[in-house]
């Protein structure tokens, strides 16, 4: 006959099971069931295909939280639809220099880190999967835009990806006018390609070289000897400077003379210095001999007076001999009155 169980034994046993099962549970769950969390919503405008609920939520690279609700709304003045993410974002995760913690679920907080340009982003968690993420970063170059369907829920302004920022540039890009001249240009470089003159350049190219080859060793060849006087040249050259320096030197020198000649107690100045002063004196008596009331000038004029009248007699002298050949030997004849015929001879 087989053993009665023990009702009290199950009782304890199953009571056990329960409470094993609960602490697996509280361990696996990290606390999160006694600890307050607070939700806040982000609304994006593109597709949320990927977005999975439990998705991390990372701020800077860490994880401070996890997708907890994605719907699909509807704007009422842009008739426009959202898709409104639900974030829970975990406590004490942020912590000051000085170990204050810094409450990311207090919309105060989280207000003032949207003014600083705090924005959320979708981003991709892995090539393999396609799965997304909420970045949470900080733009201040983007403006924060607020859907507010839901006035009670703190919200994070949200900015596009950039795929979707690309796909936007794109939908005003105008792609029937590139297509064309992406075909004109094709077109064109064809007609280049196929033109006889492009297809005759490698031929004149390889010309070209092989003058360019020509012309390198006819200057290999004759390079020598132009070197060579051009090496003598530059020598010339050297000795030329060489001899105009020396040229140089010796006209520093011959100016330092001068220089020292040109000096106020040198002899050569104080020689000309006498000799300006007897040319001086000099002139001085010259001017006072030529002077109207000076001896000299009385005995000049005497003499030019007698010179006057030797040079009247002369002249006389001339006259009669002129006139009278013979009065050398004969005399002066002189002249009778008028009207007489008789001449007197003068010896």
């Amino acid at each position: 006959m087989s053993r009665k169980a023990n009702p009290t034994l199950i009782g304890v046993f199953v009571l056990g099971a329960l409470a094993l099962a609960i602490a697996a549970t509280l361990l696996l769950a990290g606390g999160s069931w006694f600890g307050e969390r607070r939700q806040h919503v982000l609304y994006f405008t593109g597709a949320a295909q990927g977005l999975q609920v439990g998705a991390p939520v990372v701020f800077l690279g860490v994880k401070v939280g996890t997708v907890k609700q994605i719907q699909l709304g509807l704007d009422a003045h842009s008739q426009r639809f959202l898709v409104p993410v639900m974030i829970e974002v975990q406590p004490h995760v942020v912590h000051t220099h000085g170990g204050e913690n810094v409450d990311l679920r207090d919309r105060a907080t989280v207000r003032q880190l949207v003014d600083r340009g705090l924005r959320g982003r979708l981003r991709l968690q892995s090539l393999l999967t396609g799965q997304l993420y909420v970045d949470l970063d900080f733009h201040p170059d983007k403006p924060a835009i607020f859907a507010a369907l839901d006035p009670d829920l703190s919200e994070i302004p949200t900015i596009r990806t950039a795929a979707q920022e690309l796909a936007t540039k794109l939908e005003g890009f105008p792609m029937d006018q590139f297509l064309a001249d992406v075909a004109a240009i094709s077109s064109a470089v064809h007609k280049l390609v196929s033109a006889q003159a492009t297809q005759d350049l490698p031929r004149r190219l390889d010309a070209t070289l092989r003058h360019l080859e020509s012309l390198a060793r006819r200057f290999d060849a004759q390079g020598g000897p132009l070197l060579k006087d051009a090496r003598a040249n530059l020598a010339e050259m050297n000795k030329a400077l060489l001899a105009a320096q020396s040229a140089l030197a010796r006209l520093d020198t011959a100016a330092d003379r001068v220089a020292q000649l040109a000096q106020p107690d040198s002899r050569l100045v104080a020689g000309m210095t006498q000799a300006s002063e007897e040319l001086a004196r000099a002139a001085t008596a010259v001017r006072k001999l030529a002077e109207q009331e000076s001896p000299t000038v009385d005995n000049l004029n005497a003499a030019l007076k007698e010179i006057a009248r030797a040079a009247d007699a002369l002249r006389l002298l001339a006259e009669t001999l002129e006139q009278q050949p013979d009065a050398i030997w004969r005399g002066k004849k002189q002249k009778s009155a008028p009207g007489t015929t008789l001449e007197k001879e003068t010896p």
